[in-house]
């Protein structure tokens, strides 16, 4: 493989399509957001990305088969407004080029599919008080208004939007196309489905429509037990190290 390829695995008709990617990156947040509003809504698989740029290793299922890490495009057809196009998957790209030529091999793709709004979503590293918020960057002011009345917050100017999620947002422009990129509050080292649901409660808002979000619960409450044990570990090693350090200079101070 030398070149970032999608492969179409059905021809579907799309009614005024909104993209939403999330790929892994901080806290999985993005991937999480979408992996579970595809599976809620019974989206459709329809098409695959595969790439050069992607790490150079495949993944082993439990039947000893083996793929390439990709990404997956899969559609929800609203009956009431517009159609929805999911993209998630196993990796970005590992490179600085890698990353522009995925990301444009996304935008061919979405005006293929004469995609109007490209809503991206990703983590904003910083620790959440209590329900992470939700910071909201668009190319297009109506639409930055929309998200701001669905109870996101404007991002403050300065802040950079690493990876795919910020580079569709940037070239967007380039083909006529909205963006809108909401990134959800995260400690960024663990996977963060808090930060998910967050950004999940605002996306509900602005495309209209209904999905329940109580599954997300048992896995922040999973993921907090996770973090608190971690939280345990480090105030653990904090502690030895600083004994070692004591009683190290307590030597240090007898020889001399």
């Amino acid at each position: 493989m030398r070149e970032t390829t999608i492969k179409e695995l059905t021809k579907t008709d799309v009614k005024n399509p909104v993209l939403i990617e999330g790929l892994p990156g901080l806290g999985m947040v993005g991937r999480i957001a979408v992996n579970f509003l595809a599976k809620q809504l019974k989206a459709k698989k329809i098409a695959e990305l595969y790439s050069p740029h992607f790490p150079y290793y495949v993944l082993v299922n439990k039947k000893g088969n083996v793929r390439l890490l990709h990404g997956v495009f899969s559609i929800w057809k609203n009956k009431s407004r517009e159609d929805i196009i999911f993209l998630t998957g196993d990796s970005q790209a590992q490179t600085i080029e890698g990353q522009y030529d995925v990301a444009d091999c996304i935008l061919r793709f979405a005006k293929k599919k004469d995609v109007k709004t490209i809503i991206t979503i990703g983590g904003y590293r910083k620790e959440a008080e209590n329900t992470p918020k939700v910071i909201a960057v668009s190319t297009n002011p109506a639409l930055l208004e929309t998200a701001l009345r669905a109870e996101a917050i404007a991002s403050s100017a300065g802040n950079p939007i690493v990876g795919t999620a910020g580079l569709l947002l940037g070239m967007a422009k380039f083909e006529k196309i909205d963006a809108l990129c909401l990134l959800g509050e995260t400690r960024g080292y663990l996977p963060d489905p808090k930060a998910a649901k967050s950004i999940l409660t605002v996306l509900r808002r602005i495309l209209g429509i209904e999905v329940d979000l109580a599954e997300l619960d048992k896995e922040i409450v999973k993921f907090e037990k996770i973090a608190e044990r971690m939280k345990e570990i480090e105030a653990r090693r904090e502690t030895y190290t600083r004994k070692m350090r004591s009683l190290e200079e307590r030597r240090v101070t007898y020889i001399s």
